[in-house]
């Protein structure tokens, strides 16, 4: 079944894990075994082969880099102008991805829709390129608000203003604090160019004050539930009903630590956490029950976001695997219907509403 994927960090691992994802991920893990730079070396899950694979036809695709001020023990750029230079460097692949054929890039309904027929044509997946729509995990790239105008030039359409820690605009997963002025502008003109907000990783009270200050279309591109799983980076009921009130679309993500209590890094297994496709379901089920309905979830799932097999479900061996998810949905008894709004309906249905 055709399937949206609402954040896949390619980029990053193409040119921070230097992983070929044009070919197998069985071959991008052969050659990185040894290495003992990255905890997450041999295990990687995602590339363009296995998407195809898996009918994963539309990805929503990240660029990623962090500004540390002096005292933020995160890993990141020390200014501004070097994470935009590294942006620029993942826009750079992207590009080229699409000069080989190998992906194509969506920015509007009318592309969006043309990707669509082409997935549904009943040819092979292996002769189809990935769609992807371009989205900024958190906005300390940004010098200046001109470069939100250079970035929506690129095809920038989705944009998380924090990832981890304080940023620039906002506050991020385990960091406590508002938007502030800068935040505040950045999303009037996010409004005014109608880039999608995505509220993963905000803050508590960022979140609520982006809620206040933004009207336009605002999703949660890969996020689980605080009830399940108590922590910061997740949404509580109430963040979520009120993302439902909005009309968003929250995607379910794999992080094995975000889908399991009491995971304990360096120690927990997916098998001795009992972590599986099924506590994805969990999750989304979970949000459902608080909708009333199937119309808010979808897939976001964060594979090799700086993690792999060590660190999501056991019974997901790549990206492929996501093709059990509708069987496993229907054992909970959603029917057909409910299925393709999880696999790509909810997500598409935001973007027509979004870009038309």
């Amino acid at each position: 079944m055709f399937t949206i994927d609402a954040h896949l960090d390619l980029s990053m691992n193409a040119m921070e894990w230097n992983r070929n994802l044009r070919l197998p991920v069985a071959e991008i893990n052969d050659r990185e075994q040894g290495m003992q730079d990255k905890p997450d070396r041999g295990k990687a899950t995602v590339s363009l082969p296995e998407l195809r694979s898996g009918e994963i036809g539309l990805v929503v695709a990240t660029q990623i880099a962090r500004f540390v001020d002096r005292g933020n023990p995160l890993p990141g750029w020390h200014s501004p102008e070097q994470a935009w230079a590294q942006t620029q460097g993942q826009l750079a692949w992207y590009q080229t991805m699409v000069d080989t054929g190998e992906m194509v890039q969506i920015d509007n309904l009318e592309k969006l829709e043309n990707h669509v027929t082409v997935w549904n044509n009943g040819l092979p997946a292996e002769s189809k390129p990935i769609g992807f729509i371009l989205s900024l995990e958190g906005a300390d790239s940004l010098v200046n608000l001109d470069y939100l105008e250079k970035s929506y030039a690129q095809g920038l359409r989705a944009l998380g203003p924090a990832h981890y820690g304080p940023g620039r605009y906002a506050f991020g997963t385990d960091s406590s604090g508002p938007l502030g002025n800068a935040g505040r502008a950045l999303l009037k003109k996010m409004q005014e160019l109608n880039i999608i907000l995505d509220a993963t990783h905000l803050s508590d009270e960022s979140f609520w004050e982006a809620l206040q200050h933004f009207d336009g279309p605002i999703w949660a591109s890969h996020n689980n539930c605080r009830s399940l799983v108590n922590h910061n980076r997740q949404f509580s009921d109430e963040q979520l009903l009120a993302l439902i009130e909005r009309g968003g679309v929250i995607g379910g993500a794999l992080d094995a630590w975000m889908m399991v209590p009491d995971w304990v890094r360096g120690q927990s297994t997916p098998e001795s956490t009992g972590c599986n496709l099924e506590k994805m379901i969990d999750h989304l089920d979970h949000i459902c029950q608080l909708a009333g309905n199937a119309d808010h979830i979808g897939i976001g799932s964060d594979l090799d976001g700086g993690f792999g097999k060590e660190q999501c479900p056991y019974d997901l061996g790549t990206i492929t695997d996501l093709n059990k998810i509708p069987d496993l949905l229907e054992k909970r008894g959603y029917d057909a219907s409910d299925i393709e709004k999880v696999m790509h309906g909810n997500w598409l249905g935001f973007l027509r509403k979004a870009w038309s």
